[in-house]
């Protein structure tokens, strides 16, 4: 194995290892600065990198697509005119390879993917790769967000067998799928310091014919102890680690790597990692009399304050980018994934409760803004992504950023009027300039642009606060708020004319249920019924669109059709552990959000399924997929690190937990504490990569409250208490309406709902916690003393 450089190593799941989680990097940007990897195998060469990337020779595109066009895929269909015969993953791309005995080329991205874009164009249009592909391999191109089975298994690869991972992946395995050679992005031609492809390509074909046996063994060995690392299990343990150690040492490696002046957990490239905010969050709640406690709040909303002023924030179209290529959250890559925007609305939400500061509700609801506006699909579904590149004009090759920057001259012409009442003499452009940070010469510094594509151009950044920017010109902060917004709102309607970035209208079920809990938990905060029926609509959709009523299973994904249809492949993608997790979490806040027992009753429904599919009887935990679906896949892998999305089982052992305090059975808290126990190693070892884990075991044993409302639905009073609760920061607790029908579905489940009362024949809160029930109250003011203790 040979260790090469290689272009900086963007990928959506986190780097593997000890230490912090460097958060997802899905989808490289061109202003990174590089990082060394290297390529894994045993045939010697380099990967490429772009610092010698360079323009190979390229045929037109031919006219006669390959076998991709038949897909949905919006990646694999960017690859239905290469001059590639590829074959999408499947039966018949495995039967060619093994009947001609050649290796199989597996090649793994998504389509908002910078880098996978870059090779696309660099490589796989190249006529002569595409003949070396054609004549010696079996290509295979998968879109990694329809099958994050296969991406996670040869990531894994990637990953222990270099130092790092990324998107494109390409990895070369022997017919029977085993991997022997792995990389990341390539440049097509060879440069000073790095092989290109077309190098790589013939050496792993003379290597192939000439010491195929040794390939063969040396795939053997690494498969071998890839299972025995992987391998999460109870094993002789019977109970989970102690919450308190955990959570102690988490925090602690967090304190560590905190940015005190600009907050977040690294130098650069720097990353939202909702999850850890999540946890800092809980950590307060649960050590909000100590300093440890209050170091937590103070570094998460500090965190969350410095991204909302910085340029990873849409100050004009609202939403985050993916992640900022410095320390400063100024400059982005610009790709936008849901993904982000449902778990952030959730953070900036619960930043609200904690500190009532309407700061953080105007971004959650900014977020959710953007993301009903450009995300969303009429029948209720939500679409993956907005791509980073984009023409600066009809007709331009894609350059990243494009859609979003702005020159000096561009806000002059856009924003010419005079302020009154300034100090001096002030445009309305001047005034929003001077805010957020624009130059003559553009704010993005060289070595953010080393191609030199963003000269002159600004990314807007909250430079001061109002109050500082009313006090220089001598205005009124109400005034300069408003001429800020009125400016931002022209700018936003100019945007409007400029080429769009390109769109991934794939929808996932997973994503889609995050994006359930941000709207029906943001709602709920905010006592805002309008984004509580954007939750209500997107669980119809998955229901309608993405659950196999026969079989209680869901499906992966679905695609936007002509006429605002929704499609689907054919035979259908079915779902993932991370899909059941995600909608189920996205449920169970759905239901507290409107007090419908229906989304419960299905929550139970797919929880049910998940267990059958994907519980490990043996070891505890879940698989991340069923086993027939990935049979022929060397490795069954179990997600054991909370990324840029949660890990499955994580967000499973919440589920589980609140489920119990749902139902009462038992079964489900004997499961979680069987998962808990599974992880017990991989919290002890590096609990800060598993924060999302962490907060479940210290739900575990601190126990759930259960918070139940006795009232009419629709009385004020009931409303009252209800919003009594969402307004409260109570990560560790189930909230339950008793209706007083003995019949109803959660009455059937606690039959102690039934001998609850009202008093006075008002609503009635009781609070149960340890074995212990509070005395009941009736007005929000005692309910909020008892929520507080």
């Amino acid at each position: 194995m040979s260790h090469l450089p290689s272009p900086p190593q963007k990928h959506k799941g986190e780097h593997k290892g000890h230490g912090l989680p460097r958060g997802s990097e899905r989808g490289s940007s061109s202003r990174d600065k590089d990082r060394s990897v290297s390529v894994s195998g045993s045939v010697p060469m380099p990967a490429g990198g772009k610092g010698s990337r360079t323009n190979c020779s390229q045929a037109t595109p031919q006219k006669v697509p390959n076998r991709l066009i038949n897909e949905k895929s919006p990646y694999l269909q960017q690859h239905a005119y290469n001059p590639v015969d590829w074959y999408p993953w499947g039966q018949e791309a495995f039967d060619k390879a093994r009947k001609e005995n050649k290796p199989i080329f597996l090649s793994v991205g998504y389509s908002t993917c910078h880098w996978c874009h870059m090779m696309e164009e660099e490589s796989f249009q190249n006529e002569e790769i595409g003949r070396l592909l054609n004549e010696d391999f079996v290509s295979v191109k998968v879109d990694r967000e329809e099958r994050p089975d296969v991406d996670k298994v040869y990531m894994t690869f990637v990953q222990a067998t270099s130092s790092g991972g990324g998107w494109p992946m390409n990895v070369w395995l022997t017919p029977n799928l085993q991997p022997f050679v792995g990389g990341t992005y390539f440049p097509p031609e060879d440069g000073l310091t790095r092989v290109g492809f077309h190098t790589v390509l013939q050496r792993i074909r003379e290597q192939w014919k000439q010491n195929k046996n040794t390939l063969l063994e040396n795939s053997q060995r690494v498969t071998t102890a890839l299972l025995a690392r992987s391998e999460i299990s109870m094993g002789d343990r019977q109970l989970p680690p102690s919450a308190a150690t955990m959570n102690s040492r988490c925090f602690q490696q967090l304190d560590e790597g905190y940015d005190e002046e600009y907050g977040g957990f690294a130098e650069a490239p720097k990353f939202p990692t909702p999850v850890i905010l999540s946890f800092l969050f809980s950590y307060w709640l649960s050590h909000r009399l100590t300093q440890d406690g209050s170091r937590a709040q103070q570094m998460a909303l500090h965190t969350l304050k410095m991204m909302a002023n910085g340029g990873i924030r849409d100050h004009v179209g609202q939403g985050f980018h993916r992640y900022s290529t410095d320390r400063q959250w100024h400059v982005p890559h610009f790709e936008k994934m849901l993904y982000d925007q449902a778990q952030l609305a959730v953070a900036y939400s619960q930043a609200f409760q904690i500190s009532g500061d309407e700061f953080y509700s105007d971004v959650a609801k900014g977020i959710l803004q953007y993301v009903t506006r450009n995300l969303s699909h009429r029948s209720g579904g939500f679409y993956s992504a907005e791509d980073a590149d984009s023409p600066p004009e009809r007709g331009m090759r894609p350059k990243e950023g494009a859609f979003y920057v702005w020159t000096v001259k561009e806000v002059q012409q856009l924003l010419p009027e005079p302020v009154p009442g300034a100090t001096e003499p002030l445009t309305s452009g001047q005034l929003l300039m001077k805010h957020y940070g624009l130059t003559e010469a553009g704010n993005i510094s060289s070595n953010q642009d080393p191609k030199g594509e963003l000269h002159g151009q600004n990314v807007l950044t909250v430079r001061y606060s109002l109050e500082l920017t009313a006090a220089r010109f001598g205005l009124d902060v109400d005034a300069v708020r408003t001429l800020l917004n009125t400016g931002l709102e022209k700018l936003f309607q100019a945007r409007k004319h400029r080429p769009k970035p390109h769109l991934d209208s794939k929808m996932l079920a997973a994503w889609n249920g995050l994006m359930v809990s941000g709207y029906a938990v943001t709602g709920a905060v905010l006592g805002l019924e309008r984004l509580i029926n954007y939750a209500i609509n997107c669980a119809k959709f998955l229901k309608r669109h993405m659950f196999d009523v026969a079989s209680g299973r869901l499906m992966r994904t679905c695609y936007a059709g002509s006429g605002g249809t929704v499609e689907h492949s054919n035979p259908p993608c079915w779902g993932f552990l991370e899909d059941y997790a995600f909608v189920v979490r996205g449920l169970l806040d759905l239901y507290e959000a409107t007090q419908e027992s229906a989304w419960l009753e299905w929550a139970l429904r797919l929880q049910d399924t998940q267990d059958r599919l994907f519980w490990d009887s043996q070891g505890g935990g879940y698989f991340c997929s069923e086993a027939e679906l990935g049979a022929g896949l060397p490795l069954r892998l179990k997600d054991d690190q909370d990324g840029a999305e949660p890990s499955a089982n994580s967000v499973s052992a919440h589920n589980l937990l609140r489920l119990h305090g749902f139902t009462g059975h038992k079964d489900w808290m004997d499961k979680c504490v069987c998962l808990l126990t599974a992880f017990s190693e991989r919290m002890r070892r590096v609990p800060v990569a598993l924060p999302e884990m962490v907060r479940a075991l210290s739900a575990h044993q601190q126990t759930l409250k259960q918070i139940v409302i006795c009232g009419d639905p629709q009385a004020k009073g009931t409303k009252a208490l209800l919003q009594c609760v969402h307004s409260i920061y109570i990560p560790n607790k189930v909230l339950i309406l008793a209706d007083g029908d003995p019949s109803s579905f959660l009455s059937r489940q606690l039959p102690f709902l039934s001998t609850l009362r009202r008093l006075e024949d008002r609503a009635t809160a009781y609070i149960y916690g340890s074995q212990v029930c509070s005395l009941p109250v009736t007005e929000p003011c005692e309910l909020r003393k008892l929520l507080h203790q």
